[in-house]
């Protein structure tokens, strides 16, 4: 079972890499995500003083070598390590394609290293919520993952309250030089890959069902 209690961005970015790949929110399976593992009065929405993993999920991004994105429990926030992304990647983009919007913005990232959402409405001339929808599409699918976020200041005093810009890339660009999907994996090992995993980090007491829930 995960062992690791967060209480800062370094525990965090512990957890994080203790697990190779969790979900940030509730997952369905008991201490098996990061709103599990964070001590009581730093979870963000708990009423007290404190960004908690919303603001340190910035710093774990900055390491260089972490995923975060849409990519888990049906279209789920989450972290992986890129060893274990790789093998979702393997998986996802063997039995999804991209639609017609995510071609456009597939294809814009290939004239430009990153996107943001507003760039996105732009590009495909809708609303935020479609815009959001058709991003989180491509981080389910794995060909689209967050590659930086801004902490947001204002007002007169320069105030961050929580707010965030993303900035969305593919996982070739973010992870160049440290990902390759040159593997002998085919897509059904690397799900056995990671179902056999997470069994593993949760003592064996997850559901094969739960599992793969969390993976769909």
């Amino acid at each position: 079972m995960l062992t690791q209690e967060i209480s800062s961005p370094e525990t965090m970015e512990q957890a994080i890499r203790e697990a190779g790949i969790i979900p940030f929110f509730h997952s369905g399976i008991t201490g098996y995500s990061i709103r599990d593992l964070t001590a009581p009065g730093y979870w963000f929405d708990d009423g007290e003083d404190t960004l908690g993993p919303w603001d340190w999920k910035i710093d774990c991004l900055m390491s260089g070598d972490i995923a975060y994105g849409k990519f888990l429990y049906g279209g789920k926030a989450a972290f992986a390590t890129v060893p274990f992304y790789r093998e979702l990647m393997i998986l996802r983009r063997a039995t999804t394609e991209p639609d017609k919007s995510g071609l456009q913005i597939m294809a814009q990232l290939e004239k430009q290293d990153s996107i943001t959402i507003k760039e996105v409405r732009a590009l495909l001339d809708v609303r935020k919520g479609q815009a959001d929808a058709a991003m989180s599409k491509l981080m389910h699918q794995c060909r689209v993952v967050t590659g930086a976020i801004e902490r947001v200041y204002r007002g007169p005093e320069q105030t961050y309250s929580g707010w965030q810009v993303s900035y969305f890339c593919k996982p070739e660009t973010l992870f160049d030089g440290i990902i390759d999907l040159h593997t002998d994996h085919t897509p059904e090992e690397s799900l056995e890959f990671l179902v056999d995993h997470i069994s593993r980090l949760t003592d064996g007491t997850a559901t094969r069902k739960q599992i793969t829930k969390v993976l769909r």
